[in-house]
């Protein structure tokens, strides 16, 4: 099932074929090898956990570990230690939170033995990245893949050199491109649909009891993620926003996913959310959700200097207008961040389905 980011969670149908994309991708991407240690720390029952959590490490002959319990740093660490892990794949949420506990903690541990790590399930800041070197002297790789893609399709691979906050190229035998609502390619540096050319191996075969919504990801021979992006003259890919995440403020539009990463640069910030809000002047003004770091409290200050710290880090129209601090955020069990509940919340209006929510 889809993470329900968007709306009620979905069902895709995938083939046994799928395992012949998570193989060459979990040893290519993963650089996972049958001497390795690995470890996946994503639930089964999300489609990473299943696809690389089991089949792309299995099939490659790498020995799995397998943790059942909650977030836990210490516990975490401890695992990596006791078990010698030397490949680890987890989410941005999971590294923020890392981060949050503080560098202090890792070094109670003999983390050595890692030698490759990897991140998937939202877009990953630059700051995780940077934190990474500092406390393991490795970095998190990024990639991007969906549900319905089945396994990894655009990806920082380790002999890569990683251009922070990039999801770096495609895979071998996935054609991606950027284009516009006529299906035209787009130029470099050109924001628009982020599309994959089908067929290929782990490619969803249908949406559960839903034929309409399987056609609707197909157009003009492409298969439309629903996320919008922007590809550079090298041929790296960056993440912008989920179609109906972009914010149009002042004639500009603004992704989400930037203001995000511009607030955790501040060493106050842990996490963010950023949402457009109904302006009458600007059309939409950014509002963001922020979940401070330890020994930080709320301000009318600190909103300020946050908001001073985005217009120079980022752009004078890009900078959030109205700030909340809070204590968590709505989060799927995935990991990824429900801007629509946040939004929902803001404008009183219905929250929608809640069934892939993290428990309290």
């Amino acid at each position: 099932y889809t993470s329900g980011t968007t709306g009620k969670p979905k069902g895709v149908m995938h083939a046994h074929l799928a395992i012949l994309q998570e193989h060459i991708t979990a040893k290519l991407v993963l650089d996972i090898h049958e001497e390795d240690v690995y470890w996946c720390t994503a639930d089964p029952g999300w489609v990473t956990g299943v696809a690389y959590g089991i089949l792309g490490s299995w099939s490659n002959g790498a020995s799995t570990v397998v943790y059942s319990g909650r977030f836990n740093p210490d516990k975490w660490y401890s695992i990596i230690e006791k078990y010698h892990v030397s490949v680890w794949y987890s989410a941005p949420t999971a590294v923020r939170m890392l981060m949050a506990a503080g560098a202090d903690i890792a070094k109670k541990y003999d983390l050595s033995s890692l030698r490759h790590m990897a991140s998937v399930g939202e877009p990953l800041n630059p700051e995780p990245i940077r934190w990474s070197m500092k406390v393991f002297g490795v970095p998190f790789h990024d990639n991007w893949w969906q549900t319905e893609a089945g396994g990894i399709m655009i990806a920082n691979y380790p002999c890569m050199d990683i251009r922070l906050g990039s999801m770096g190229k495609p895979v071998p035998g996935i054609k991606a491109a950027i284009i516009d609502e006529k299906g035209k390619k787009l130029g470099p540096n050109k924001e628009g649909r982020l599309a994959i050319k089908p067929p290929w191996p782990s490619m969803m075969r249908a949406i559960w009891k839903n034929k309409k919504k399987y056609n609707s990801y197909f157009e003009k021979g492409w298969y439309i993620s629903g996320d919008r992006a922007y590809v550079d003259k090298d041929g790296y890919f960056w993440f912008v926003a989920r179609d109906d995440d972009v914010i149009k403020t002042s004639g500009e539009r603004v992704g989400p996913f930037e203001v995000e990463s511009a607030l955790v640069e501040h060493p106050a910030v842990i996490e963010a959310g950023v949402i457009g809000k109904p302006d009458k002047i600007r059309g939409e003004i950014i509002k963001a959700f922020v979940k401070l770091a330890k020994g930080y409290k709320p301000s009318a200050k600190l909103a300020d200097e946050l908001k001073i710290f985005v217009k120079k880090h980022l752009a004078g129209h890009a900078y959030p207008r109205e700030i909340e601090f809070v204590k968590s955020l709505p989060k799927t069990r995935s990991g990824k961040i429900v801007r629509r509940i946040l939004k929902a919340r803001e404008l009183g209006q219905p929250i929608g389905d809640t069934s892939t929510l993290q428990e309290a």
